[in-house]
């Protein structure tokens, strides 16, 4: 190609500013010259991506929690659509955010730009429905997990299983005495982090059962450290607000430093549960939506778990509480066995097989996946 590649990237939120990096680099690595433009986060912008809109408008989760920003949100939509339709990349690649991408990845298509979704929807437990506007609008899917690249397969939509590049990144043996030490932790004495999320939605469902639920375990834990992770300052702006011990640690978007460090993890529902499980740490999993967005979820949702440990799984290996069981007092029920010994080494074994399932090139092969695309064009 005698001209720079020019690459068109969405990224809604932190975990998909993890993959959007890492597909990046993937493509940098073959084309030095590739320009990147589109929504993404830190980790993405410092790889050079020419930012259209801030991340933080697309960040957001449950059916009726992003009403107040609808509008925001569409007109956002049609100005990225009209961009690229005028101005066209070589490939669009949507990563998750489904609610948004998806209705731009059609539009796109259909003015003959190449389209790939990068992290599938969960249409296997449920909106089946969209499966048709899958069909129409993405020339590709890509999967970070194996089931779901079976699933794309039997419904006849071209797919590819590209597995998890945290997987190559996050080391199979962890040093927790270097984490530790880096974020001033004690050797000897046992760590609870604590990630509410990302989302401003999630701090505000969960921040406060969370912080009173740390406050339970270290009444009852001798010598517990607990390390609050706010994904960023705005998250930790909130939080502080809910009113945090003035002995804990705060580690702002240091969750990875902080996994490594842990003993336990509580952490809100969403890919930091998979993270945590490539951490071979035991967790507890909770998540709340808004009453109404979680009874029509309930009617719909057709698997029996919504943690991806326990997805990958096939059972339940680590606690989920949703909802209104995710209260103070059941959260700390949950993580007080999480800190016994034998806990700990039994899950750890079913994490490093995970961790060796999940390592399938990351970004690597998911540019292989997607190059067919652009030299067609």
């Amino acid at each position: 190609m005698s001209r720079p590649l020019r690459i068109a990237l969405l990224a809604g939120e932190l975990s998909g500013d993890i993959l959007g990096a890492d597909l990046m680099d993937a493509f940098r690595a073959r084309f030095p010259d590739a320009i990147f433009e589109g929504i993404g986060g830190p980790a993405m912008l410092k790889r050079g991506l020419t930012s259209l809109c801030p991340q933080e408008l697309l960040s957001v989760m449950g059916l009726f929690e992003v009403l107040p920003r609808l509008w925001p949100l569409l007109r956002a939509r049609k100005r990225l659509r009209e961009h690229w339709i005028k101005n066209p990349p070589d490939v669009f690649i949507g990563i998750d955010a489904p609610d948004f991408n998806l209705a731009l990845e059609k539009s796109l298509h259909d003015a003959g730009i190449p389209t790939v979704h990068y992290v599938s929807p969960s249409v296997w437990a449920w909106k089946k429905w969209r499966l048709k506007s899958i069909a129409k609008g993405v020339d590709l899917m890509l999967t970070l997990l194996p089931f779901e690249a079976e699933f794309y397969q039997k419904e006849g939509i071209p797919v590819a299983y590209v597995g998890h590049p945290l997987a190559e990144q996050v080391p199979v043996q962890i040093d927790q005495e270097a984490a530790r030490h880096e974020l001033g932790l004690e050797l000897g004495l046992p760590v609870l982090g604590v990630l509410p999320g990302s989302r401003g939605s999630e701090v505000k469902f969960l921040g406060e059962s969370f912080i009173e639920a740390a406050k339970q375990v270290e009444a009852q834990v001798p010598g517990v450290q607990i390390v609050l992770v706010p994904a960023n300052e705005h998250r930790e702006a909130e939080l502080k607000k809910l009113g945090l011990p003035s002995h804990w640690h705060l580690a702002t978007a240091q969750a990875k430093k902080v996994m490594a460090a842990a003993s336990v993890l509580l952490v809100a529902s969403g890919t930091v549960t998979l993270e945590a499980a490539l951490y071979k740490r035991p967790m507890v999993i909770a998540y709340r939506f808004s009453s109404l967005t979680f009874a029509i979820a309930k009617r719909m949702v057709k698997v029996a778990h919504v943690g991806l440990p326990n997805l990958l799984a096939g059972k339940r290996l680590v606690p989920e509480l949703l909802q209104e069981e995710a209260t103070p007092t059941k959260l700390t029920e949950a993580l007080l066995p999480m800190f016994d010994s034998s806990v700990a080494h039994d899950l750890q074994e079913s994490f490093v097989q995970m961790h060796q399932m999940l390592k399938a090139g990351g970004g690597e092969t998911a540019v292989n996946a997607i190059l067919p695309l652009i030299k067609e064009n």
